[in-house]
């Protein structure tokens, strides 16, 4: 069974070829793997993507959309890659910290301390305290 994110490539590809064949060529892979790619989006989303004859494939309306949102993702996607690539990552938020007090002063707020200052876009909250933290109920992320 393939992947999701694999099904969607194909689907991208079989829009941007016109055809299954074509695109099953340009991905190294069967017509019949496309086109289970594409029977599981479908199934997974329980719409019609494309409307099929002997002669013609075309997007439904819901195709379209998901295709254009496709298109959207996998952009994100490249530029989320060009900026790791490129070093351009910034760390950037709230980051909330809750550590034993003497843990906390001793060990660990110089490195948070410096990791901040690298990163003038993270917000530390840190909380020094020796009681048991409950992390979800307090919204503490470390």
């Amino acid at each position: 069974m393939g992947s999701f994110s694999a099904d969607v490539d194909v689907f991208v590809e079989v829009v941007a070829a016109g055809s299954f064949a074509r695109a099953a060529e340009r991905l190294h892979v069967t017509r019949s793997a496309a086109a289970k790619a594409i029977a599981r989006l479908e199934t997974r989303m329980k719409v019609r993507l494309f409307n099929r004859n002997t002669r013609s494939l075309n997007l439904t309306e819901a195709g379209a959309t998901y295709y254009e949102y496709c298109l959207r993702a996998l952009d994100e996607m490249k530029s989320a890659e060009n900026a790791l690539e490129s070093g351009k990552a910034e760390i950037a938020g709230r980051l909330r910290v809750s550590v034993p007090v003497l843990f906390g002063h001793l060990c660990l707020t110089p490195i948070l301390v410096d990791m901040a200052r690298q990163h003038p876009q993270l917000l530390l909250d840190l909380t020094f305290t020796d009681r048991m933290v409950d992390l979800m109920e307090e919204g503490v992320d470390l």
